[in-house]
């Protein structure tokens, strides 16, 4: 019997991990896992017992690109790509960490750059792939990377396909916590619970959308909307937990994001 391309494992905090889980292919993209990841996230989206999410791989590598089994596929004349759309990691509603825990490259860069936060071993390494397979910035990463890092960092990573180190990726942006290869995994989980029993779902989501939103709108459009948001909050349950909890010194108990 086939082992599941991603497992699954919710603790108590409400926190779930999805494990990236094709060892035997160094965790390399294909359908099935592509299939299994977003099914996990849609879940998990609508599931009110679950406030953060974190994502991994198994053994030693995150997910180091396509599984070159099939990139050759691709190289025949008239082969087709089949394109999932992406909102499902880009618009995801809450928390969404990455640990990276090795070789991340490719799709499974692309992946990484769809969560909110980013933790990754000190002896992980990252290239974009692409130009040296003979393809083009795939899945928006020319527009992802290059908010995270600068036009003149993300041609360069882009147009050389150079692989680069964590501390690199660190200095650059690419992710914000850098840990020895045994902690990434707890590190990860740690701040995704610390989220989980702290902050409110509702909030962490309407922020999230923000700082995605914004991104391309002027400033007076991106204060006339949080305008919009803080009206809805003011009275709200969120804001009386929240205050409450703070006076009262006592942990918030938010409600649970309701399904999208």
């Amino acid at each position: 019997m086939t082992e599941d391309p991603v497992l699954a494992d919710r603790d108590a905090d409400g926190v779930l991990t999805l494990t990236f889980n094709r060892p035997d292919r160094r965790n390399g993209w294909s359908e099935e896992l592509e299939h299994a990841y977003y099914a996990g996230l849609t879940a998990a989206a609508a599931d009110r017992e679950v406030r953060a999410v974190v994502v991994t791989g198994a053994g030693t590598t995150f997910c180091p690109g396509v599984d070159m089994s099939r990139l050759g596929e691709f190289g025949e004349a008239g082969a087709r790509l089949h394109r999932r759309p992406v909102d499902v990691p880009r618009r995801f509603p809450k928390p969404l960490i990455a640990a990276i825990n090795g070789a991340c490259a490719g799709i499974g860069l692309v992946q990484a750059l769809f969560c909110h936060v980013r933790f990754a071993a000190d002896t992980a390494r990252f290239a974009t792939a692409f130009a040296r397979r003979g393809l083009v910035a795939e899945y928006g990463i020319a527009w992802t990377l290059t908010r995270l890092v600068g036009t003149e960092n993300a041609l360069d990573l882009l147009l050389s396909a150079r692989t680069f180190d964590a501390p690199e990726a660190k200095a650059l942006g690419v992710v914000s916590r850098v840990t020895p290869p045994a902690d990434v995994l707890a590190a990860a989980q740690a701040y995704a619970r610390d989220l989980a029993r702290h902050c409110s779902p509702r909030a962490m989501a309407v922020i999230a959308g923000q700082v995605l939103d914004d991104q391309d709108a002027t400033f007076d459009d991106a204060l006339a909307r949080s305008h919009d948001h803080l009206d809805r909050f003011i009275g709200s349950p969120d804001l009386r937990e929240g205050v409450a909890s703070y006076l009262e010194k006592h942990p918030p108990r938010f409600p649970p994001l309701d399904p999208p």
